[in-house]
């Protein structure tokens, strides 16, 4: 497990820290952030199905051109 030490700094009425670039979530928006005993544990937001209505619609071609998967009432594998 690699480990860093960071300093505490005020903003506002929160403590906040500056996350070292080799620990960054590229990619990623929102955190989730949760306390196990005496740490602070940081995780990435999975996407739920309320997270999905907010994607846009797909385009009018999408799986226009993918082919059958069922064929006589049975998946092909």
């Amino acid at each position: 497990m690699r480990t860093k030490t960071v300093s505490i700094f005020r903003n506002g009425n929160n403590r906040a820290i500056r996350l070292p670039k080799d620990f960054d979530f590229e990619g990623v928006n929102e955190l989730e952030i949760s306390r196990e005993g005496d740490s602070i544990i940081l995780r990435p937001v999975k996407p739920n199905w309320l997270s999905f209505t907010d994607e846009g619609k797909a385009d009018s071609d999408f799986l226009l051109d993918r082919e059958d998967v069922i064929e006589d009432g049975r998946v092909i594998l």
